[in-house]
């Protein structure tokens, strides 16, 4: 039997289960005496819905940010291993964006890839070049930020430059992350001078992380 089979018949016998028990308890609380059921609605429900809240809360609080927690790390896991038998340039850049991504932008857990990583996020910001590569060059230049690596300064500083808003901005998200002082004056100018929002933005947010 194939395993689509046994699933199918693994839901039909707990929705056969579920509806016995709901015909059980019908059946049950019909042949109650009065005072009892009243005696359950009373009291009984009251404090079932309370323990039903209570798990609920714990459920939003602790066992949900858990198994999301559980998920991400095997994700980032197997990405990682991906990534170590991956040659091919393309599909290599593809996943270190998607390991910083699925890593919720932190470095925690990816220093073993952080050199790697460095490197082919700096050459995209040098390489994917024209209007049209902005956004690979504007990733990489925030993606560079979470990897700490103050090498790539000056690679950001110069991206601040980049005639794309997008590449500016994210550069200034990078600077920020990396709380690159020795970017804080021309990070001030921008958050005034800049044409776009968003830039001007992002260079105050950066500032606002070096103080």
């Amino acid at each position: 039997m194939s395993i689509a089979s046994h699933r199918g018949q693994a839901r039909l016998t707990a929705i056969l289960l579920l509806v016995g028990l709901v015909v059980t308890g019908v059946w049950v609380w019909k042949r109650l005496p009065l005072d009892t059921q009243d005696l359950i609605v009373e009291q009984a429900v009251p404090i079932a819905a309370l323990a039903v809240g209570t798990g609920w809360g714990a459920w939003l609080a602790v066992i949900r940010p858990m198994m999301r927690r559980r998920q991400r790390i095997q994700r980032r896991e197997a990405l990682l291993a991906r990534f170590a038998k991956t040659q091919e340039w393309e599909q290599r850049r593809a996943l270190a964006f998607e390991l910083v991504e699925v890593n919720e932008y932190r470095l925690e857990g990816l220093e073993s890839v952080a050199g790697p990583l460095r490197d082919i996020f700096s050459l995209t910001l040098k390489q994917a070049l024209g209007d049209k590569q902005h956004r690979l060059r504007g990733m990489a230049a925030s993606h560079l930020g979470v990897l700490q690596d103050r090498s790539t300064v000056p690679l950001l500083l110069a991206a601040l430059e980049d005639d794309h808003a997008y590449v500016r901005g994210c550069a200034a998200l990078g600077l920020g992350r990396m709380r690159a002082t020795e970017a804080r004056d021309k990070l001030a100018v921008m958050a005034k001078e800049d044409w776009d929002q968003t830039v001007r933005s992002r260079a105050r947010e950066a500032v606002e992380r070096m103080k």
